[in-house]
């Protein structure tokens, strides 16, 4: 089966995510990753699964890049956050996704709390690195709290199927758009790179994203003549990242948490706890997860990268898309991605901006794209009736502008049409 199809799989929505570990009645006949036979419509693990380490898994570890990039180099340049703490914290967490969840489980930034510290739009005052330090701690205490004590699931059990699917179109789209707008500075070599992409994908063994990143290299060093004189005067310097901690005060994590975490916090629970959940227990059900876990290790996961001077992240389900797009089946993508971010941030983090001009809009773009693409084309089996799929689409269109807002608009517009209320 191609790496596309992924998206055609079909599934039993009585056990969708919403923090069920059961396997769906019909599970995807992909290459998993486990050493498992269907049977009686259900994947049986045989051994214990395994994490690859081949390159497809190699191409599938770059498909969150169109995310992961833009975001760093504007925390660093802009905010001037500490680019070792930064890369060791995406790299370590990486790693231990890959090595728990056996899945390309993704690690993103987070995009509301990311837009609003570099641009300076979260208030009054000017936001510092030691604020986004805070929000990171707050988003850490927040999840934590969710996980343990259990209202993450309860709260995702609210959320019905149909507003699900919407919302998990909707982010599809919003990456699409996001997409087709780096892709606009240069149309015509976007518009190859884009061919090119989807030619290999569906008539190529070799993986397309070796050569989109190659062939991104390329066109990155004519485009900027004096790129390749830069890279040559780069060295490994050994740096560890230091401890911030001790330097934050309450005032910092106030901050942090009022004007950047707490913003943040619909766009989380809808993108990376319900979505990721359903996106996850949908190409692996195999491999399930709860909300409960998911809400867990992004606490975790923010308690890692606030410690180091980091940012905050989340599990995006975006980002398991563009893995999959891509040609990853196991966590052996995330540990690959960890491992080459981990030695990026303790050897090459005075250089990294320089080193991350190798991969162009364009190209980025491109694999937004695709992983939209990829995202958006698994809402399906909306149900029979015409209002279901009316709610569908219409919580996809407001989660292109704000998931939490799609959420809500999702639940009521469910329960709404069950009790006659609404009609189309």
């Amino acid at each position: 089966m191609n790496i596309g199809s992924a998206a055609e799989i079909a599934y039993d929505p009585d056990h969708v995510s919403h923090g069920r570990d059961a396997v769906p009645e019909h599970a995807p006949e992909f290459d998993t990753g486990y050493d498992s036979k269907l049977i009686h419509g259900q994947a049986k693990p045989m051994t214990h699964a395994k994490n690859r380490f081949d390159l497809a898994e190699l191409a599938g570890a770059f498909g969150d890049l169109g995310t992961l990039i833009p975001f760093a180099v504007a925390y660093v340049s802009i905010l001037k956050v500490d680019p070792a703490g930064l890369l060791l914290g995406f790299g370590a967490t990486l790693i231990a996704a890959g090595l728990y969840y056996r899945t390309p489980f993704p690690v993103q930034p987070m995009k509301a709390i990311g837009a609003a510290a570099v641009t300076q739009t979260a208030g009054i005052v000017a936001l510092t690195p030691a604020m986004v330090t805070g929000a990171g701690v707050a988003t850490a205490a927040i999840w934590l709290f969710l996980g343990a004590t259990g209202l993450a699931q309860r709260i995702s059990a609210w959320v019905p199927r149909p507003a699900l699917l919407g919302v998990v179109m909707g982010l599809g789209f919003s990456f699409m758009l996001e997409g087709l707008r780096m892709m606009s500075g240069h149309w015509a070599v976007s518009a190859g790179l884009l061919a090119l992409t989807l030619m290999l994908l569906a008539r190529s063994r070799f993986p397309a994203m070796v050569l989109l990143l190659l062939t991104g290299a390329v066109v990155a060093l004519l485009q900027q003549p004096s790129l390749a004189g830069e890279l040559a005067l780069v060295r490994p310097v050994l740096r560890l990242p230091e401890f911030v901690w001790p330097a934050l005060d309450w005032r910092d994590i106030w901050m942090g948490a009022v004007l950047l975490a707490l913003p943040q916090l619909p766009l989380t629970f809808g993108n990376a706890l319900i979505a990721i959940t359903e996106e996850n227990n949908r190409l692996f059900p195999d491999r399930p997860v709860s909300q409960r876990k998911v809400a867990l290790s992004t606490g975790l996961l923010n308690l890692w990268s606030s410690a180091l001077g980091g940012i905050p992240m989340c599990h995006g389900a975006g980002g398991m898309a563009g893995h999959v797009r891509f040609g990853a089946r196991t966590g052996g993508a995330s540990i690959m991605l960890g491992t080459l971010l981990l030695f990026g941030g303790l050897f090459f983090a005075a250089s990294i901006g320089t080193l991350f001009r190798l991969f162009p809009p364009s190209v980025l773009g491109v694999i937004l794209f695709l992983a939209g693409a990829e995202l958006a084309m698994g809402s399906r089996d909306p149900g029979p009736e015409k209002v279901d799929r009316f709610v569908v689409l219409a919580t996809a269109a407001f989660a292109v502008l704000n998931v939490g807002i799609a959420v809500i608009f999702g639940v009521v517009a469910h329960h709404a049409s069950k009790r006659g209320w609404l009609r189309v």
